[in-house]
């Protein structure tokens, strides 16, 4: 069945590629397979009355649907969907149940047999499927820390290949299409690396293997010495700090505190187009990515946004700031306050907007970020 599908999607694309100039349909739903819908996100999707258990039940039905619609019709691991379930969904089993055995089996079945070989394009080195590695590796780990306890064979086997495609710098490069976020600048991929290997049980503790110990300390020293490229590389050294905090001063972690707090609104919440100048989010930017994002509402003066508003939440907790600080609150009210009745929090898509997959994103770290802070039970 799956391999039907394969071929019907190369039939599609092929037939897109020749009707490139041709009006692109605007899709039914968002996600979608036998059995489950999911309407497409929109602004004027009315909020909830009041954030609760329902809300959250509704939030967590969202995230599953969504993740087994892209493993029945999809055929990759990717950063908006499947990405996001596996890295947090895991972590919030004790309150909303096992995630998807679907979505799991799916991430074991993309570990490839044989290692990638290294690419050139345009002057820069990459190998193919860095990105989905790291986001394969990064949510078996999770599973592994938050279901069942313990590491296991294809965790161990997805971390192995995943540093086999890390660069000679120690970094992991994504070649490509910026995608906001999650496909940004190097040190955020390498980051989600580092988040991988800390997470799996055990993993690194009983490394033994000469080659991989070197290439996690070359991934360390890249973390430490990179320069940032925008406040969101700034900011996310408070992320990488709970994950290996030798490599992260006290100095970096004091100023990124600083700036979060300076970038709150007065709402309570944070955006994330404050986070970089537009050209500064990756190392080339479309001329479609641009318009998007200069062409939104409040283009000149970023309004808070769900996804942002969660993961400063989020960062704040990781540095240890209490959940009772003021400013996490305004947060917290912020984030209640914007929940739609579908469960979702929507936002202004800064990618490929038909299907607006970063109300995905944004709902999975708003519920990570409600959870750390005890607002879900």
């Amino acid at each position: 069945m799956k391999l039907i599908r394969r071929i019907t999607f190369i039939l599609l694309a092929t037939h897109h590629a020749v009707a490139a100039d041709a009006p692109k349909p605007k899709p039914e739903f968002q996600y979608e397979t036998e059995g489950i819908e999911v309407s497409l996100p929109t602004a004027d999707e009315p909020k909830v009355t009041a954030f609760n258990a329902g809300t959250i039940k509704a939030a967590a039905k969202y995230l599953d649907d969504g993740a087994i619609c892209w493993v029945r019709e999809k055929t990759c691991v990717n950063c908006h969907t499947t990405g996001p379930y596996m890295s947090e969904r895991p972590a919030l089993t004790a309150w909303l149940g096992k995630p998807n055995d679907e979505v799991l089996a799916d991430f074991v079945n993309s570990i490839p047999d044989k290692p990638t070989q290294e690419k050139e394009e345009n002057g820069l080195k990459y190998y193919p499927g860095s990105y989905s590695s790291v986001w394969r590796s990064l949510g078996l780990a999770e599973w592994d820390k938050h279901v069942i306890g313990q590491l296991s064979d294809h965790t161990d086997r997805s971390l192995r290949d995943m540093l086999l495609r890390q660069s000679d710098n120690g970094a992991f490069v994504s070649y490509g299409e910026v995608e906001i976020p999650h496909i940004t600048t190097d040190f955020e991929l390498t980051l989600q690396a580092a988040r991988a290997i800390t997470a799996a049980p055990g993993w690194l503790t009983h490394l033994k293997n000469a080659d991989l110990l070197g290439r996690v300390e070359k991934m360390k020293a890249f973390l430490r010495d990179a320069k940032p490229r925008n406040d969101y590389d700034r900011v996310l050294r408070l992320q990488l700090a709970s994950y290996l905090p030798e490599v992260v001063t006290q100095r970096d972690r004091d100023a990124a505190l600083a700036l979060l707090f300076q970038k709150q609104h007065t709402d309570g919440g944070w955006s994330l187009r404050d986070m970089s100048a537009l050209n500064d989010w990756h190392f080339t930017m479309s001329d479609t990515v641009v318009k998007i994002i200069t062409s939104l509402p409040d283009a000149a003066n970023p309004e808070s946004d769900p996804y942002m508003t969660a993961l400063a939440i989020v960062l704040l907790r990781q540095s240890n700031v209490p959940a009772a600080d003021d400013r996490i609150q305004r947060g917290l009210a912020w984030l209640k306050r914007e929940q739609r009745v579908s469960g979702r929090w929507w936002m202004d898509s800064l990618y490929r907007g038909n299907y607006s997959y970063i109300t995905y994103i944004a709902t999975a770290q708003a519920m990570t970020a409600l959870a750390m802070c005890g607002e879900i039970r």
